[in-house]
């Protein structure tokens, strides 16, 4: 009868340090399919465009004066910032379980995947930012159409339109990822406790300041930040999603 010893190997601790090779294959594998992130944004941006252009050419037509469109109250700008949630989504329900598959530990993963969001948020800001300047200098368009110069963007420099894209961009895509991690760590009944979850924090809030009267005093100290302030807590909020969703995402196992 032969005895067999089974002697307990040793971790190498692979799973605790960052691996750069490790987190640039991530980024690498998020821009298989660059369609998610760039090329559906672009088309609902073009066609939210074309669709104010449209609107201008016909206000014109029927003689109302340019300076009267009031194109500056438009939404029309954040029409891709809805399908960016989908695309947090997207990114880490279609990647995870490749990367696993690769030997990518979860930290790897996730940190190449907020690379990979700052990325695009980047790219994007600088082309809303760049795009709000040139529909300034031409006029809107040459017909008064205001897209891009319009809400806080309007009438806002150059820096000042990046850096609240950027921070915009980035909370919706950490959002979307972070839905995510909660459905693969706790699945449906994950999701549920999140959902009311939020709807009871926000309720409680609505709750608290209207009880207490603090609704103006919660206005006049966003208007005493600013536009930079707001969105610097804007980011500050994306960063939490980020940490929580890595805190998440540790014991996430794949479909």
């Amino acid at each position: 009868m032969t005895a067999v010893t089974t002697a307990s190997v040793p971790v190498t601790g692979s799973q605790g340090r960052v691996r750069p090779n490790e987190i640039l294959r991530i980024v690498r594998l998020h821009t298989v399919n660059p369609s998610i992130f760039f090329v559906v944004p672009a088309m609902i941006l073009g066609g939210a465009w074309a669709v104010t252009m449209v609107i201008a050419l016909i206000l014109v037509g029927a003689g109302v004066p340019q300076e009267e469109l009031a194109f500056q109250y438009s939404w029309a700008v954040l029409s891709p910032q809805w399908y960016l949630i989908v695309v947090g989504v997207q990114a880490v329900s279609y990647t995870f379980p490749f990367a696993l598959g690769f030997g990518a530990t979860r930290r790897d993963y996730w940190i190449g995947t907020g690379i990979m969001f700052v990325l695009a948020s980047f790219l994007f800001a600088v082309v809303i930012a760049t795009l709000m300047l040139v529909e300034r200098a031409t006029g809107g368009w040459g017909v008064g159409a205001g897209m891009f110069d319009a809400l806080w963007y309007f009438g806002a420099d150059w820096i000042t339109a990046f850096y609240t894209t950027f921070a915009l961009q980035l909370l919706v895509l950490f959002i979307g990822a972070g839905v995510t991690t909660v459905f693969m760590r706790w699945r449906m009944k994950g999701m549920m406790i999140l959902l009311f979850g939020g709807v009871a924090v926000i309720l409680a809030l609505i709750a608290l300041l209207t009880f207490t009267e603090s609704w103006e005093s919660l206005g006049a100290w966003l208007s005493s930040i600013g536009v930079i302030g707001v969105f610097t807590v804007v980011l500050a909020t994306a960063l939490a999603w980020a940490v929580a969703g890595f805190l998440v995402i540790r014991r996430a196992t794949p479909r």
